[in-house]
């Protein structure tokens, strides 16, 4: 277990990147460590690490490369962060129910590696905000990444997107209609063409183009 002792490993924590589109330094900003002047950092960089890579490698980037820019609104917070939240009320669950999830340097009960950031889809949130059905969103997720747990909010569409080992695969929301859509292990209340119509005018999955690495870098190290 590694933890940041000064100026110059949080630097180093913050370039080191998990995947083609992100680095950690994109996921340690903290509202409430910021408003209340508290460091939001982890204690074991090397699970925060490791849950923060595949967490970019499975869900962001696919999301990025299908639907172009996602906007994290909250993501990484360390145990004192989430303790702090929960003991005043801001919106924080209790450490325990965090751990492989906002907490991403803490293991589940279950023992597996996992975490969460809270996302917005901008193409989508046009969408939604014009009245389009969050459910549209989320069952494409189903139907194309290895998610964990999704809940769903009112503002923009946002959403808890989590990964973790050995996921359960269970689906809330806090918009209407309310409540679980999709319990772990119980099969879609919509069928798979009926889930697809629903999101059939959506861009093709990792259709976004970007510029091709020239072939005599392409093995190269970031």
């Amino acid at each position: 277990m590694r933890r940041i002792t000064s100026l110059d490993l949080l630097e180093k924590l913050g370039k080191t990147r998990l995947s083609r589109h992100f680095f950690a330094r994109d996921f340690l900003y903290s509202e409430i460590g910021s408003f209340h002047a508290m460091p939001n950092l982890p204690d074991d960089t090397d699970l925060f690490l490791a849950a923060g890579r595949a967490f970019c490698v499975e869900l962001l980037d696919p999301l990025v490369e299908t639907f172009g820019p996602v906007a994290v609104r909250s993501a990484y917070r360390s145990p004192s962060i989430n303790k702090f939240g929960n003991d005043h009320n801001l919106k924080c669950a209790r450490n325990e129910a965090n751990f492989a999830g906002h907490i991403w340097d803490r293991r589940d009960a279950a023992g597996r590696m996992g975490a969460c950031v809270s996302v917005v889809v901008p193409w989508f949130a046009d969408q939604y905000n014009q009245g389009r059905d969050w459910r549209d969103l989320a069952w494409w997720v189903h139907d194309h990444l290895p998610y964990h747990e999704m809940w769903f909010f009112p503002t923009n569409a946002a959403f808890n997107l989590t990964w973790r080992e050995d996921p359960d695969r269970v689906i809330s929301s806090y918009v209407a209609p309310r409540g679980k859509l999709l319990a772990a292990s119980a099969e879609p209340v919509e069928n798979l063409p009926t889930r697809r119509a629903r999101y059939a005018d959506f861009p093709a999955f990792r259709g976004v183009a970007y510029p091709a690495i020239p072939a005599r870098w392409a093995k190269a190290k970031d």
